[in-house]
């Protein structure tokens, strides 16, 4: 028996779900997990589930179906977390 050695892959967070929509759009996140993703360049998770870094002007683009739907689900508890991302 004899052992393989795989050659060395990188692995990173899918940033995207593929399907290009969610690129269209700007999506909610928590106000505070946007700003450190902004300056640490982790990968967040918006209320729809699309992870991704935020980087573009999230005024620029219309609000994500979902997220929107989402988020005026949640109860309003006046929270400073809540907030667009891109």
């Amino acid at each position: 028996m004899s052992t393989k050695i795989l050659p060395e892959q990188e692995t990173r967070p899918k940033t995207s779900h593929g399907d290009g929509d969610h690129e269209r759009f700007s999506h909610y996140a928590d106000k505070h997990k946007i700003t450190e993703s902004m300056v640490t360049g982790t990968p967040i998770r918006a209320l729809c589930g699309k992870v991704w870094v935020p980087s573009r002007d999230p005024k620029k683009y219309p609000v994500c179906p979902e997220c929107k739907e989402i988020y005026e689900g949640l109860p309003s508890g006046g929270g400073e977390g809540d907030g667009k991302g891109e």
